[in-house]
């Protein structure tokens, strides 16, 4: 596959690199600051798995051990649903200590989701977390960069470089040699990452290797081995196109400056002021009015409830609501959660499509940045994108909307119409037996092929930024020399 003068240069870099002590130094104190993320990270992830079971046991067991009462008021009595982590989030935890982890559910209110770890913690998390993610994204390629800089321009310096071409070498073989042994190096940091996050699902929780986790964490390591074959070409390039070490070391330090720094910043900064998303008090107001438009069950006098109850009226040839064969109180409120629930989500898809024009705006950067591009399928395969989160939402959201009509259509059959006597042998509250029969909560995550799904750019970018630097080296015919 490469030809023996590619292949001794990169056994040379490589050799040459690892007599340095130094080399080793840093390759040993980079392996352990992964294993020390990952192993940490991997423990909070199961301790917060195991509470996760642990109360969501605790909420649906005091749920089923309410007492005999009226369906409406385990309607608001409500239910606690947690957030759980996707198993593979330990190596890659994204945002997720910036999103809540708990929220309420109730008839006629969607709450926040809350609890988030960055409420409970110091200012300090603002500035980032140490992650096997933020390592391999951020550091390593410092550390590439730190090794590669010098890797052609000390040779030009030197004068060993017009000798070594004197003897038929071509500067495709010189850089594709260089950019090898490189990559080689960073594997070192790599691959002793990947295998201790094997050992320690395989050791602690082996239940986890399933066919998703495996396809996920299959694809994160063929990216991140792209990504780093990626930086490891950028390196050597301007190291073969800078004039001296000293300039090709300033320009891939602006480059890791710009990547990490100071283009996430533009872009998002940039974003926002583009598409600006309504604060929560605004968003609040506007799902309240919204509501008040398409109905207010609260007002006896209010047009849409006016009509439906003279329908209702009508269609039973009743003067009265008391005379209906089911409970009209319960009637109304499954219309109103329905309009309520119609009204939030009508909005709230307004503002998820701003969040998404924002994202958008990050996303288009992976053209010049290959790190967002990594960054973004990395969250997404590990399950700590704004995606995954916005997936659980949805599907508390729905849980809630169920319960909440699940208990309105129990008042409307099994409910007496008139509030203190037994009309029909229809009771005022409900036999507890009843709680039991409802459901619950079961979150599932997003599948492989959904989870890549707003992805597609970021890959597609991560291969354009490869063919282009593959095509730089491949006709590099130009480069000096001396």
């Amino acid at each position: 596959m490469f030809s023996n003068h590619i292949k001794t240069f990169a056994r040379q870099v490589l050799t040459t690199k690892l007599k340095n002590k130094s080399t080793i130094y840093l390759i040993a104190i980079f392996n352990l600051l992964l294993f020390a993320a990952l192993y940490a990270e991997f423990e909070v992830r199961s301790h917060d798995h195991h509470q996760v079971e642990k109360y969501s046991k605790d909420v649906r067991q005091r749920w089923e051990n309410n007492p005999d009462k009226h369906p409406h008021r385990m309607a608001h009595y409500g239910y606690l649903v947690f957030r759980e982590k996707h198993p593979l989030s330990f190596f890659d935890p994204g945002i997720n200590n910036f999103l809540g982890n708990v929220v309420f559910l109730e008839a006629h209110q969607q709450n926040s989701i809350n609890s988030s770890e960055a409420s409970y913690s110091s200012g300090l998390l603002r500035f980032g977390y140490l992650s096997a993610a933020m390592i391999l994204q951020i550091l390593a390629p410092l550390l590439i960069f730190f090794w590669g800089f010098n890797l052609v321009s000390q040779d030009r310096e030197n004068g060993t470089l017009k000798i070594i071409f004197t003897q038929g070498i071509s500067w495709k073989q010189l850089l594709w040699g260089n950019t090898l042994g490189l990559y080689a190096l960073a594997m070192m940091i790599f691959v002793p990452a990947i295998l201790f996050s094997f050992l320690l699902v395989l050791f602690h929780d082996p239940s986890i290797f399933t066919t998703q986790f495996l396809s996920r964490f299959g694809l994160l390591i063929l990216i991140y081995s792209l990504y780093f074959l990626l930086i490891a070409t950028l390196a050597v390039y301007i190291s073969a196109r800078s004039r001296s070490s000293r300039s090709a070391l300033i320009t891939l330090l602006g480059i890791w400056l710009f990547f990490n720094l100071i283009l996430p910043k533009v872009a998002t900064v940039y974003g926002q002021s583009q598409y600006p998303a309504p604060s929560k008090i605004v968003f609040g107001t506007q799902v309240e009015e919204e509501l008040l438009k398409l109905g207010d069950s609260h007002n006896p006098d209010d047009p849409h409830y006016q009509h439906l109850k003279d329908s209702v009226l009508a269609l039973y040839k009743v003067k009265s609501t008391d005379e209906l064969p089911f409970n009209y109180s319960g009637f109304v409120m499954k219309e109103g959660e329905k309009l309520s629930s119609q009204a939030y989500n009508k909005h709230y898809d307004k503002l998820l499509q701003i969040y998404q024009q924002q994202n958008n705006v990050f996303r288009l950067t992976a053209l010049i940045n290959p790190m967002v591009a990594v960054k973004q399928v990395s969250m997404a395969l590990a399950g700590s994108d704004y995606t995954t989160y916005d997936d659980f939402r949805a599907q508390s959201e729905a849980y809630r909307y169920k319960l909440a009509q699940t208990m309105n259509n129990l008042q409307i059959k099994l409910i007496s119409n008139v509030r203190g006597k037994r009309i029909q042998g229809k009771p005022d509250i409900l036999d507890k037996s009843y709680w039991s029969k409802f459901p619950d909560f079961n979150y599932r995550f997003l599948s492989f092929s959904q989870s890549l799904s707003q992805e597609y750019f970021a890959l597609a970018a991560l291969l354009v930024w490869m063919l282009v630097l593959a095509l730089f080296v491949n006709y590099s015919k130009n480069l000096k020399v001396i």
